[in-house]
């Protein structure tokens, strides 16, 4: 009994402590996810889309990682971009990008782990949605994305549809307490889980399973992704704990990649507008991307790059 409350309260003094480190940083989140769901319609980021096909794929990811999307949010843009008969390589751009991060994100993940860490993490949404889009060109013209278009009916019509002329401070406050309110909950409450778990698992199977000396880290952390990633404003401040308890930054960054793209809601949404072959090609350059990102940041780290 004592070792439990011990146990709870050395998780909620670092819960208190990381809170401290980072609340400027989840405040600054919130504002900046209020100001895009308040200003950008959904409707326009489709036009803007089917209206620059030849660079649909830099467009596409472009407005993959500015864009604060939730799954129904996303499958909005998607719906949009297939009834304008645009090819499946920005269509899975976009699946791969979106999901990865947002500007608010990137100041999230900037305060729980740093500036390199977070840029990185930026900057692989991007590359990886071009490569995804490229290999999304490369298969298509060969015939083997035929097909793979499911029909679907518009059941995130209502989230395509904004009432902007309304757009003012009280509306904007009311964004920002709504977003902030959820950002805060989750990492309370998954902060606290991850901390919990440090003390109840040792620390040296975290090093030892995930630590950035272990070869088989990265891609263990990029696969255990796949099932166990719940969605990113509550797995930054679960690994935030991990990498306490000794798991590495490139496992780390393998995990966060995978997982957001994979995540049960990002997985589900894509099946509805797309079958295997297409769901697959995301699945297969995440998983391999983190990899490949996570070995790197690992490599630039020791090299003292980073």
């Amino acid at each position: 009994m004592s070792f439990i409350l011990t146990l709870l309260i050395n998780t909620l003094v670092q819960v208190w402590h990381t809170f401290v480190g980072n609340w400027p940083y989840l405040l600054i989140s919130a504002v900046i996810a209020a100001l895009l769901t308040v200003y950008m319609d959904q409707e326009r980021i489709s036009a803007f889309l089917r209206r620059h096909r030849r660079a649909g794929v830099v467009a596409a990811t472009a407005t993959a990682v500015g864009t604060p999307l939730c799954s129904c949010g996303t499958m909005a843009i998607i719906l949009g971009m297939m009834a304008g008969l645009m090819p499946w390589a920005p269509i899975v751009a976009f699946l791969v990008s979106s999901p990865l991060t947002s500007p608010q994100e990137l100041i999230y993940s900037a305060g729980l782990f740093g500036w390199p860490f977070a840029l990185t993490f930026f900057g692989a949404s991007i590359v990886l949605g071009l490569v995804g889009g490229l290999a999304a060109a490369v298969i298509e013209s060969r015939g083997w994305l035929a097909n793979q278009a499911r029909f679907v009916a518009d059941c995130c019509a209502s989230a395509t549809k904004r009432a902007v002329s309304k757009v003012g401070p009280r509306l904007l406050l009311t964004e920002t307490y709504h977003a902030g309110r959820r950002l805060l909950i989750l990492f309370l409450v998954f902060a606290f889980v991850g901390y919990f778990l440090n003390g109840l698992i040792p620390a040296h199977w975290v090093s030892t399973l995930f630590g950035s000396a272990n070869v088989y880290g990265v891609p263990l952390a990029a696969t255990l992704a796949l099932p166990f990633y719940v969605n990113t404003e509550a797995s930054l401040p679960l690994v935030r704990a991990l990498l306490d308890a000794g798991m590495g930054q490139g496992a780390a960054l393998a995990f966060l990649i995978t997982g957001a793209g994979t995540s049960f809601g990002a997985l589900a949404g894509a099946l509805t507008v797309a079958r295997w072959r297409v769901v697959g090609l995301v699945i297969a350059t995440l998983w391999v991307g983190a990899i490949g990102f996570g070995f790197a940041f690992d490599i630039l780290s020791a090299a003292g790059l980073l």
